[in-house]
């Protein structure tokens, strides 16, 4: 039986982001089981519904990719008690036009982290909201994880077992729900 894929956006461009460093971490936590696959949007142009007749070639990028895994574990830090302007501005271009959803029918899960005592909490709360708009099956329950101290290192490996132990738990019923889906 081939092994399903697992497509991971961080919602950050940030060189140094501490989401990224928590998505390689989480990919560490899943690669046993899936094939796992970083997606990028830092190249997505602003959506604008004037280039749907010749969309960029990075949107045919990012929208292939999407389709191509079996589902999407979403890593994003918290803007303005909101998700990110640049996981949004994907988020749209995966949507349109709405008969090409790419995000239909795909399980999810959601997390991040911030420096603050709740995480990325209402932001997490807004992206579950869309999602489920847009037809995905979203995993419930939550992973607020506050980043300090720091839970991971730069190379994605877990600094604090407490921590490792809550989000292995987590992509286990993240992986329980892919196979019970698929």
């Amino acid at each position: 039986m081939a092994r399903h894929t697992i497509g991971i956006i961080v919602g950050s461009n940030r060189r140094a982001s501490i989401n990224r460093r928590l998505a390689l971490a989480l990919a560490r936590l899943l690669e046993d089981r899936f094939d796992v696959r970083f997606i990028a949007i830092d190249d997505l142009p602003i959506y604008n519904g004037d280039l749907e007749g010749h969309r960029p070639a990075a949107v045919d990028r990012f929208t292939d990719a999407v389709r191509g895994v079996d589902a999407l574990l979403f890593v994003s830090p918290e803007h303005n008690r909101s998700l990110t302007a640049l996981l949004k501005n994907a988020i749209d271009w995966g949507s349109k036009p709405t008969d090409r959803n790419v995000w239909r029918d795909k399980p999810a899960a959601i997390t991040g982290t911030s420096m603050g005592a709740i995480g990325t909490a209402v932001g997490q709360q807004h992206l579950r909201q869309i999602l489920g708009i847009l037809g995905m099956t979203v995993m419930g329950g939550e992973a607020y994880i506050s980043f300090t101290p720091e839970p991971v290192d730069a190379d994605g490996h877990f600094l604090d077992e407490s921590r490792r132990a809550f989000l292995a738990a987590y992509m286990d019923r993240f992986a329980t729900l892919v196979e019970k889906l698929s």
